[in-house]
């Protein structure tokens, strides 16, 4: 699965999700970028976004996109607090559909 990690998440979160192509927002050079154009810069070259804004659903059309959300609920965006939810965000882009919203975490 192609994933992009929005730029709220660690860089070090990538090397975690084995089995999938992930990329950055950073990585893209695409940080600053309106939510809006993110999404519209995904069409057709992700599967996936994970990001922590939880936000994002209320302000965006998430369910009409051509790629899946997984929203990361945690303390904080480091890792010490992500590692342990590195099982179930696996799991939820193994099921992952375009146009579902997955949460993880509390």
């Amino acid at each position: 699965m192609r994933v992009l990690l929005d730029e709220n998440l660690p860089v070090e979160l990538a090397t975690a999700l084995t089995g999938h192509r992930v990329d950055t927002v950073s990585g893209l050079g695409w940080e600053g970028v309106t939510n809006g154009e993110l999404l519209s810069r995904m069409a057709g070259r992700f599967d996936a976004l994970l990001t922590m804004d939880t936000n994002l659903e209320f302000q965006q059309p998430l369910t009409k996109q051509r790629f899946g959300t997984v929203l990361i609920q945690a303390v904080s965006n480091r890792m010490v607090h992500l590692s342990p939810l590195v099982p179930s965000i696996l799991g939820a882009l193994d099921t992952l559909k375009p146009g579902a919203i997955r949460r993880v975490g509390a």
